[in-house]
């Protein structure tokens, strides 16, 4: 794994506002407009996942670049939508006094879990990707018919219970975060990615992470273009 890369897990349940609350401020920080924007449309518990996550994400920025997470706007990027601070989605990036930051980012959350990753001074071109799941919501029936390319099918046959489901987990997120550096999401059929052996990704692992044992996880670096 790329020594550049700095890689964080936050535990966000205490910090989640209270539902009822409605949008507002979230770990101290006041949310971006466009996030205020977005979080408003959500059901009351996942806006206020969701804010806690995008405060935890930019007090991790902050402290990377070492300016104070007040004084830093977001900056989203996407193919389709294009960037700036009234997009909600896409890559995540961050401007302080109007000037871009020199930041890669990404992160991806599972329950109260979120997984953030870093990487300061990137070269041109390279780009970033993390996700993380939990295997047990991977056991139902179909998941492979609808997501894993032919030579993942065969390498999950024969798996069963919780072998099966942390196996599946392991590509989902190797999906995911490529996905995610790519820029393309889940516009892409997931079945045409196949990701057993995509140079460019890696397993996390809990010491990697800080994240608990019961979780899957992959991040992906790579240059494009």
């Amino acid at each position: 794994m790329d020594s550049r890369l700095v890689l964080r897990a936050v535990d966000i349940s205490a910090d989640v506002p209270c539902p009822q609350a409605g949008p507002g401020p979230a770990c101290g920080l006041v949310p971006m407009p466009a996030e205020s924007l977005r979080a408003a449309a959500m059901q009351p518990d996942a806006s206020a996942r969701f804010l806690a996550g995008r405060a935890a994400l930019r007090r991790f920025a902050a402290q990377l670049l070492g300016i104070p997470a007040a004084q830093l706007r977001a900056a989203y990027s996407c193919p389709q939508c294009g960037s700036g601070p009234d997009l909600s989605h896409g890559r995540p990036g961050f401007t302080h006094h109007c000037q871009p930051l020199p930041l890669l980012l990404s992160m991806a959350r599972a329950g109260n879990w979120v997984l953030l990753a870093g990487l300061t001074a990137p070269v041109a071109g390279e780009q970033l990707g993390v996700d993380v799941e939990d295997p047990e919501r991977l056991g139902f029936d179909g998941f492979d018919a609808v997501a894993l390319a032919e030579a993942e099918k065969r390498a999950v046959a024969g798996l069963e219970g919780t072998a099966l489901r942390r196996q599946r987990a392991r590509l989902w997120t190797r999906k995911e975060a490529w996905l995610k550096m790519t820029g393309d999401g889940l516009r892409t059929d997931p079945r045409e990615v196949a990701v057993l052996d995509k140079p460019g990704l890696t397993d996390l692992t809990p010491a990697a992470t800080g994240l608990p044992a019961s979780l899957v996880a992959a991040v992906a670096l790579g240059q494009l273009g």
